[in-house]
């Protein structure tokens, strides 16, 4: 290949010196020969990788963007501008061990070597995230004049969820008269006015590349990570995907690189941290560098502290006592809200929470950041501590603090309370003390439906469709106003009787006259308005047809005490039309199964990579929790004192003895 251009170079020179010595034809000769000269510099950058591969090639069947050019091509080139847009997209070879993961419209260089940490299971997470960064560069950049353009959406859409209809109802928006937007943006090419974004944790760069790829309306991407062998495969996969002109690698401390750019003008639009763990060190930092309106994008893995085994790590973390409970994945929810107004809060700023979910194995939430000095005043009313039964499982809520509106003006003072006694007055048992948390709402509403109508309206854009449209319908048919929910099983279980059918149970709660609904953190879950008291009423009148047997109940149980008090109302469980949501009723993937064996958690990433041969089979055995594994050498083989009739190689009594 090498001698093929050198020898190209001499034709062109050769056929050059031949001809007249005119101005023009003197022009030509000239930039001919600098696009001769790129081409063969091409050709010599091209080479290193390829030998380093040895036989391997990059597959370009499905990577239109990485497709190889012909030497012959090259040469012939006579624009450096298009030289340069064909140097952006030139093809990467692969190192010894990689492989290409593609996801999307992105296709990565991964090392098999545990080196950089990738999880496909993610996969869900990135589209959400990418659907959420569109909708939010829709709205702020319509307001500078921009309009955003998205492969595949024809016309924007309204997917009603409406009791009337079994059945998507696709409106077509009305227009509002007002003149198209003069400037638009597409993927893959730069914005001048559009969003500037910063994945902090990036490892192997694979979510920077589909912002590039798929999220329109971008003027930079910034892609770090600490570990330089991380950086440097994300630049890799910048050049292998034709998004350089979009995406820079960074290596430096996410923290650091944050707090560099807490000025107004240097300040991200968007922000994600997606780290392995806790992002709880990150917030800080997080909340002063993005801009004034601008998108935080966290998620949080942690969910053994944030879900209630580990309240005290959960407050050194996040400010905030979790409690065990079945309510624990939408409470590890409203503490990270919690922990970051109160961080943001220490800058004068305040959250505005988009989209909240608890997914898998994590939770993600959206939230915007402004600054207003008397908006952050509220922000003690809109935090509250739980009072949780040990017993019945029975909560209630206290504020932080209390606003009333004076006029013009906004009064604020100490909350009052507790709202609960010594011990629970249904069970008779204590309360545990959680929190605080954010109470206010954790969805908006508006801001939801905007990104379910552009999923519905376009599915084949993201491979997690379906499920992006059961989850946020779900989430849109969620109460506003009411945080928590219980679970038809744990009410059933608490006085030792059948569970109620869910449709039933909420016809109840209908008939009562309270507000019902679904949550999409967990498939039993019953959101509602009413009252504890009304709660155990209805579980009452359930028992009093399903009859369990009293007898057999401890007078210290809660069952006994729920029990010995008589309904002050009569439950009606005739199943009502509109007990059953219309997510439900369209059979819309909400809680999918495991998609794979060992799909949760992957292992870290190490900075020499690899992993063990044996790890999979050391999770089936002890789920990581044995380190030093008990060798035949130091078991007993005597007989077992306890049973003594068995000979048993081991046993924990044997164990206990050495």
């Amino acid at each position: 290949m090498l001698v093929q251009s050198a020898r190209l170079f001499r034709l062109i020179v050769s056929h050059h010196l031949h001809h007249s010595c005119t101005c023009s034809a003197t022009q030509t000769f000239q930039r001919k020969l600098r696009s001769a000269a790129a081409a063969i510099s091409r050709e010599l950058k091209s080479m290193e990788p390829l030998k380093t591969a040895q036989d391997s090639e990059v597959p370009t069947t499905n990577s239109p963007l990485t497709s190889t050019k012909s030497s012959t091509n090259d040469v012939s080139s006579v624009d450096t501008d298009t030289a340069s847009d064909k140097d952006k997209t030139s093809a990467v070879g692969l190192l010894p061990g990689e492989t290409v993961v593609k996801e999307g419209k992105a296709a990565i260089l991964f090392p098999s070597a545990n080196v950089v940490f990738y999880n496909p299971v993610q996969e869900f997470n990135r589209d959400l995230t990418c659907a959420v960064i569109t909708e939010f560069a829709r709205e702020l950049l319509a307001q500078r004049g921009v309009k955003v353009v998205v492969p595949g959406e024809t016309e924007r859409v309204v997917v009603s969820l409406s009791e009337e209809m079994n059945e998507a109802d696709v409106k077509t928006e009305e227009k509002n008269g007002a003149e198209e937007p003069a400037v638009t943006a597409t993927v893959g090419e730069k914005c001048e006015h559009g969003l500037r974004v910063l994945e902090g944790l990036a490892a192997s760069g694979l979510r920077s590349v589909r912002f590039a790829l798929e999220v329109p309306g971008l003027q930079s991407v910034t892609a770090n990570d600490f570990s330089t062998k991380a950086a440097a495969l994300i630049a890799r996969n910048a050049q292998y995907n034709g998004v350089s002109h979009l995406l820079q690698a960074s290596c430096k401390d996410a923290s650091m690189l944050m707090y560099e750019m807490r000025g107004k003008n240097a300040r991200y639009d968007v922000i994600d941290l997606d780290p392995y763990g806790s992002p709880s060190c990150f917030l800080d930092a997080a909340v002063q560098a993005v801009s004034e309106g601008g998108l935080l994008c966290i998620t949080c893995t942690d969910m053994a502290v944030m879900a209630g085994n580990s309240g005290e790590t959960c407050y050194s973390k996040y400010g905030s006592v979790s409690i065990k409970s079945r309510y624990c994945h939408e409470m590890a929810l409203r503490i990270i809200l919690h922990s970051l107004d109160q961080r943001a809060a220490v800058y004068q700023r305040y959250i505005q929470p988009l989209l909240s979910v608890s997914v898998d194995f994590y939770i993600r939430v959206f939230v915007r950041v402004f600054t207003g000095q008397a908006t952050v005043k509220n922000s003690a009313s809109k935090q509250a501590l739980i009072y949780n039964c040990v017993g019945c499982g029975s909560f209630h809520l206290q504020r932080m603090g209390k606003r009333r509106s004076n006029g013009k003006n906004m009064k604020y003072s100490a909350a009052t309370g507790p709202p609960v006694g010594p011990e629970c007055e249904h069970c008779g048992q204590s309360h545990q003390l959680g929190g605080p948390i954010w109470a206010e709402p954790i969805h908006d509403l508006p801001f939801v439906q905007k990104v379910l109508s552009a999923v519905s309206g376009n599915p084949s854009r993201f491979g997690t469709s379906k499920r992006i449209e059961g989850v946020l319908s779900m989430v849109t048919e969620e109460l506003e106003d009411v945080p928590l929910y219980y679970t038809v099983d744990s009410l059933s279980s608490t006085i030792h009787c059948n569970t109620p059918p869910l449709l039933q149970f909420r016809s109840a709660l209908l008939h009562a006259g309270y507000s019902v609904s679904l949550s999409h953190a967990c498939k039993n879950a019953i959101k509602t308005d009413a009252p504890p008291a009304a709660i155990w009423d209805i579980m009452r009148c359930w028992e009093k047809a399903n009859p369990v047997k009293r007898e057999k109940l401890s007078q210290t149980s809660p069952a006994f005490k729920i029990l010995s008090t008589e309904p002050s109302l009569e439950a009606c469980f005739t199943v009502r039309e509109d007990a059953n949501p219309q997510s439900r009723k369209r059979h819309l993937t909400r809680f999918q199964e495991n998609p794979q064996a060992f799909w949760g958690p992957k292992a870290r990433a190490k900075a020499g990579g690899g992993i063990s041969t044996d790890l999979q089979d050391k999770r089936k055995k002890f789920q990581n929790k044995r380190k030093n594994q008990v060798t035949d050498s130091q078991l007993k083989s005597f007989p077992c004192k306890r049973f003594k009739e068995v000979t048993l190689p081991c046993c924990c009594f044997s164990l206990l003895e050495k």
